[in-house]
């Protein structure tokens, strides 16, 4: 036989051994194959070639076929072939659609799986089956019940909307994902959840307060209109500086999303809380009453916009004119995008010339608003996170100490065309229509309808005689060429609970690292080719206590590896002490017999970031005491 058969030969048992053995069979090959094929796998010079020969002995081995009969769960320590990963995430797909598990075990499991070989190939599959998984159990546990409009906001603001959450990330992982067919049930299954035991019945029971309620309010929650008076002027006062950023369509939920990201970062503090919108819930009128105002009126004529103290409010000059009518501060308005391309000093000139700044950035309103990429709006949530980190980033490296993040109206999104139920069986109608959109109308003389809740501008906070009207619940109204998934306008929950975020930049790090430790056992012995070990992360990830990373393997006390070795995640969120201890099992490679007798170390290794070195991190001693016997499976 030729080398190069010799040596196909070997790769093929190499593989078929290491397959067999991770899946309770036999083989012919020594238990050094599987840790030989681990190394090999984890190389950075020679995983192309793993890769490119794994998928080739996949083939030749049917190793297809012998996943079919295979339960999933007992593959989750193996990737030595991709055809693992797609038979885990097949089969977790199915089990979630027909809800056969349970949340917490689906969190574990693609946790194991993200410390694979293949999981950056199959993330955004494992990232929207574990958000599916979250999103299931969260509405099981969600009880939709509210005593009046301040509870349903309190309510909204700290539990219920996580479900619009996890909903939206596991929309855009599966869109990211590109695998559309295989995740159809499981989005199926998601979607009618989302819209009709969610999203439908939660806004049903509020618009039963919005129906009795004679003024839009929900005391203790603030109205928006009050945020230049309550946040932005006792800065002022104090003659300190002020940066406000305003993102279009900033729902709560997202403000959730980015008070996180925000406090992960180091050096930086922020709290979030919720706000009332104004309504209706349209641009116009949330950033007209953002700005510093005694009198909020809508025009009198077609265009929608909304007058401040008597002036237009409509674009970033008139905007910039309403902040710098003060003679007590310097202001102005500029769009974020302007500031991103300002140079380091420019930046600086600005934040220094002037006591309060405005800041206007559109990322999700200009890609839902439109029918032909409304279907992208979770995608340009991620975007807008990633643009408001920066330009929070380029303001405090301006020297601007004091930041608020808010919005100017939130938003409904369903992910799939409508039914003829989703909108109003009636047509807004009266003496005179001035203004209309999917979710609400201005004019004047407006007829009473069922389904539609009408407001006059008092009841509202407004000034003038001009009427609103909206459809009731989540329902939309007919609009000729415009989109009908993502809307905005009426007094969901969903649209008018918009997050204020408070940003404060310190002197001093706030970041740490978890601990882990590792548990010895009963015992300091190793009497086996197979050891486990239990590691325990110390405390829970946090915002400021960040996760950690470690090689683990055996060595001997000259520094030989004698082991297999394991890249380990340390970032478990949870309370609970269980939940974050670990255990590993370690194969011994046959150079652990040369030091049978003596002691070995179980060492755990962490790199130093930027370089390619390692320093060890904690170790722990054990004797290596193994019987001729005890590599024999009889």
């Amino acid at each position: 036989m030729s080398i190069f058969l010799l040596q196909v030969h070997f790769v093929l048992e190499l593989f078929k051994y290491s397959f067999a053995v991770g899946t309770d069979g036999q083989g012919v090959l020594s238990g050094d194959a599987p840790v030989f094929l681990k190394r090999w796998k984890d190389s950075r010079q020679f995983e192309r070639c793993f890769e490119a020969l794994s998928d080739e002995c996949a083939g030749i081995l049917r190793i297809e076929q012998k996943l079919e009969g295979l339960d999933f769960r007992h593959l989750i320590e193996l990737d030595y072939f991709r055809l693992i990963d797609r038979k885990i995430i097949s089969d977790l797909v199915l089990a979630l659609a027909s809800q056969t598990v349970f949340s917490h075990e689906v969190t574990q499991w693609v946790r194991q799986r993200r410390q694979g070989h293949w999981f950056e190939e199959f993330q955004h599959l494992y990232e929207a089956v574990e958000y599916a998984a979250l999103f299931m159990h969260a509405i099981e546990e969600a009880k939709l019940d509210m005593g009046s409009m301040a509870d349903g906001v309190q309510q909204y603001s700290r539990f219920w909307f996580r479900l619009d959450q996890f909903y939206r990330k596991f929309i855009y992982h599966v869109s990211i994902s590109g695998q559309a067919s295989l995740m159809a049930e499981l989005s199926e299954k998601v979607e009618n959840l989302y819209s009709n035991n969610y999203l439908l019945k939660l806004n049903d029971r509020w618009q039963s307060f919005v129906d009795k309620t004679d003024a839009w309010e929900a005391s203790p929650v603030l109205l928006q209109k009050s945020v230049f008076e309550r946040f932005v002027q006792p800065f002022l006062s104090k003659k300190n500086k002020v940066c406000v950023i305003i993102s279009d369509a900033l729902r709560y939920e997202i403000g959730d999303e980015l008070l996180t990201l925000i406090r992960q970062e180091d050096r930086y503090d922020a709290q979030l809380e919720p706000l009332l919108a104004m309504l209706p819930s349209y641009t116009q009128l949330g950033m007209a009453a953002l700005l510093p105002n005694r009198v909020l009126e809508l025009a009198d004529n077609e265009s929608g916009t909304v007058m401040v103290d008597g002036l237009s409010s409509q674009g970033t000059a008139n905007r910039t004119k309403i902040l710098s009518q003060s003679a007590s501060w310097r202001g102005t308005a500029i769009k974020a995008d302007t500031l991103m391309a300002l140079k380091g000093e420019e930046c600086r000139a600005l934040v220094r010339d002037h006591d309060v700044l405005y800041l206007y950035h559109n990322r999700i309103d200009t890609t839902g608003d439109k029918r032909e990429s409304e279907e992208r709006v979770f995608e340009a949530v991620e975007e807008c996170l990633q643009d408001l980190l920066k330009l929070i980033k380029k303001l405090a490296g301006a020297n601007a100490t004091n930041l608020l993040v808010t919005s100017d109206h939130g938003f409904i999104y369903q992910n799939r065309a409508l039914d003829e139920s989703d909108f109003s069986a009636e047509e807004a109608a009266g003496d005179l229509i001035l203004f209309r959109d999917r979710r609400f109308v201005l004019g004047k003389g407006l007829k009473e309808a069922p389904g539609l809740r009408k407001f006059n501008a008092a009841q509202l906070g407004l000034k003038g005689d001009m009427e609103v009207q909206i459809p009731k619940s989540i329902n939309r109204l007919r609009l000729r060429g415009s989109g009908s998934r993502y809307v905005h306008g009426g007094a969901s929950l969903q649209e008018v609970v918009i997050p204020l975020i408070r940003i404060n930049k310190k002197r001093q790090s706030d970041l740490s690292v978890v601990d882990v430790d590792i548990i010895c056992g009963t015992s300091s012995v190793i009497t086996s080719g197979q050891f486990a070990v239990v590691f325990y992360q110390s405390q829970p990830v946090t915002e400021k206590v960040q996760a950690r990373t470690f090689v683990a393997g055996i060595y001997t006390l000259a520094g030989d590896l004698i082991s297999d070795s394991h890249n380990l995640i340390f970032d478990v969120t949870s309370d609970n002490s269980r939940d974050r201890e670990r255990q590993v099992r370690f194969l011994l490679t046959s150079k652990a017999d040369e030091v049978n007798g003596q002691e070995v170390i179980l060492r755990l290794d962490e790199k130093y970031s930027g370089t390619s070195h390692y320093s060890e991190y904690k170790s722990i001693r054990y004797l290596m005491r193994r019987s001729f016997t005890s590599d024999f499976d009889f």
